[in-house]
């Protein structure tokens, strides 16, 4: 009777049993069937990318998406999630265009750059500065750059007026605003919810901290920023005006004068700028193509003007880097202690980067590049460490500092035999902070009392629900003030400088590049060319002029394909996802929202326990522009 009972459920085991199987069979045989075909389109990538598909009097088009950047993260999971969470296209590496726009000046095959910057997110004005100047080199051979936008930010136009022509859709604009942030200040909201940063720092300008326990900036922080804003504003209008051959001031005047020009030209954006000398003629981008085609010649597979991207024409042209060679360490993003991958620093892999580099006999000398707000003051130390062991080593190093070098981004620039620094970069910001919430007041809100034994004072003192003991603070306070001055003293000996000058100009203030060389912090200003260039000479090479790498390993032509397909795949889900929760998506794209959720985040890990305490060297600064 039993087995007549159980055999119906041994039957359906068994059936759904073969049925998991088939399914999984299924499963294993479309992932393999799914990489084989990435494989062979990995195959067909590389046989045609071998192939030169750069024409006689072909244009080169610069047409970036995204942001111009230093290092870009590889891997699926990083560009996957970019996607998915709406961050669009990974954007251009700023070597790249330097590299592409040299190379083409000197090919007899590229007859002018076109530039469309629609997509382009822009970078700080140290980058666009670099930009700016390989495009004036391209120019220099007697080629022409054109620029074409549908609308210029003031990022996008940076460019754009070092162009030879300039054309602006007629339904266009030229938005030139100028520099200025706001911050949020969460105190009263803390105080609503009962919970207290606790902040200890040290630095009389040091404000990273200030947002959570004030309700407005105070007097030194909006000092420290109009004093390096207003400086940089300059910077920009000057390059702007020296392009487009402007008289000095004219930014600011057209910017004064906005309301009653724009309406005395009834409201037409594209005639503004045209009168305004802004741009050169009000044109469409179809008329534009069709002028190419008339003037370079047609491509008649691809029924347009004859082009060349910049991906297929650096393909054609690139050639590996072999023997004798400068080193380039690139230390972009904030700073951690552990490993961290391309696109961020760590400070185990970052300093592993810089001792291969040292170790390596065909590398004559090391330019550290630091685009950096700074973080962990322990990961910073161990970069700085390594790179003091390289010069001992017998290798030059020289740092090249990019829109941000500030608080662990300066600190990681001490060891080095010369910092060069852009007239814009955002650097100094020598200062310690740290933050230990408190929750106490959201307990008694929520009627939640605490209790317990400990064996010292010790082993409770931090609980964030409980008021911070004295004794805690006061030993915290003494932690930063000792690395302070760790960071004061290091900062004099390498800038051969008394510790008391130093202090007068550290406290946490942030300088420009510029400013920064008059107060001793950097040795001159320039760009990433001057570093290398500097670079080669402390190596000695005599009359050789070595070439130089970037250190790591560049991705495969699979893994472009394999990254390209998910980027895709992520665009899919992360516009479905949008397309179900609008609001959300939304609110994710809007820039003020994404800064209170990433600050009350980084709050939220204090609180919850995941970041024990640490001395944080980070001025939570940007990129102005």
């Amino acid at each position: 009777m039993t087995s007549l009972i159980t055999a119906p459920f041994r039957f359906l085991k068994w059936l759904f049993g073969r049925l998991f199987s088939l399914m999984d069979a299924g499963r294993r045989i479309a992932v393999n069937l799914f990489f084989l075909g990435l494989i062979a389109g990995a195959v067909v990538l590389a046989v045609l990318s071998g192939r030169s598909d750069v024409k006689p009097k072909s244009v080169l088009v610069l047409a970036p998406e995204g942001p111009m950047v230093e290092e870009m993260p590889k891997g699926l999971r990083d560009t996957a999630f970019a996607q998915l969470q709406g961050d669009g296209p990974k954007g251009v590496l700023l070597r790249d265009w330097v590299e592409g726009l040299e190379k083409a000046a000197r090919d007899e095959r590229i007859d002018r750059v076109l530039l469309v910057l629609d997509q382009f997110e822009g970078a700080g004005l140290p980058t666009l500065r670099e930009a700016a100047a390989a495009i004036e080199t391209f120019k220099a051979s007697g080629k022409q750059v054109v620029a074409w936008g549908a609308n210029f930010d003031q990022r996008q136009y940076y460019l754009a007026a070092h162009a030879s022509k300039v054309y602006l859709h007629p339904m266009g604009a030229v938005m030139i605003e100028g520099i200025g942030r706001q911050r949020n200040y969460y105190k009263d909201a803390l105080d609503r919810l009962g919970i207290k940063a606790n902040l200890v720092r040290v630095g009389q300008f040091k404000s990273a901290g200030e947002p959570f326990v004030a309700n407005a900036p105070s007097k030194e922080a909006l000092e420290a920023e109009a004093h390096v804003y207003d400086a940089i504003w300059k910077l920009y209008m000057s390059g702007i005006e020296k392009a487009r051959k402007l008289p000095e001031g004219a930014i600011t005047s057209g910017i004064d004068a906005l309301p009653g020009s724009l309406v005395a030209a009834r409201g037409n954006a594209a005639k503004l700028a045209l009168d305004g000398k802004l741009v050169d003629e009000i044109r469409t981008f179809e008329d534009l193509r069709q002028s190419l085609i008339r003037e370079v010649g047609k491509d008649e597979k691809a029924k347009t003007f004859r082009q060349a991207n910049l991906r297929t024409f650096l393909a054609d042209v690139r050639k590996p880097v072999v023997g004798e060679r400068v080193a380039i360490v690139v230390a972009q993003g904030e700073i951690g202690d552990g490993t961290a991958p391309a696109g961020r620093i760590g400070g185990r892999s970052t300093a592993k980067m810089i001792r291969e580099a040292a170790d390596d006999k065909a590398v004559k000398a090391i330019v550290l590049r630091v685009n950096s707000p700074g973080g962990s003051a322990f990961g910073s130390e161990l970069i700085r460490d390594q790179l003091e062991l390289a010069r001992r080593a017998g290798k030059p190093v020289v740092v090249s500092m990019g829109d941000v070098a500030a608080s662990g981004g300066y600190w990681i620039s001490m060891s080095s035999d010369r910092v060069i620094a852009d007239p814009a970069t955002i650097t100094g910001s020598i200062g310690v902070f740290g933050m230990l919430p408190t929750a106490e007041g959201l307990m008694a809100k929520l009627s939640v009392n605490t209790g317990g034994h400990a064996t010292t004072w010790l082993a409770d003192a931090y609980d964030v629900r409980k008021p911070l003991d004295p004794r805690v603070t006061e030993l915290v306070q003494s932690v930063i003030g000792n690395i302070y001055a760790e960071f004061t003293g290091k900062t004099a000996a390498a800038r051969r400088m008394d510790v008391a000058k130093v202090d007068a100009v550290a406290q946490g203030r942030i300088w420009t590049g510029q400013q920064a060389l008059g107060h001793g912090l950097v040795d001159q200003v320039g760009g990433l060319q001057d570093a290398v260039a500097s670079a080669r000479q402390l190596a000695k090479a005599g009359d050789k002029e070595l070439p130089f790498r970037y250190v790591g390993r560049e991705p495969s032509k699979f893994e472009a394909l394999v990254d390209l397909f998910a980027s895709r795949i992520g665009a899919r889900v992360g516009d479905a996802m949008q397309e179900q929760a609008p609001l959300a998506g939304l609110l994710m794209a809007d820039p003020a929202s994404r800064e209170v959720a990433a600050d009350l985040h980084w709050l939220g890990d204090l609180l919850a326990g995941r970041k024990a305490f640490d001395a944080v060297v980070h001025c939570l600064c940007r990129p102005a522009i």
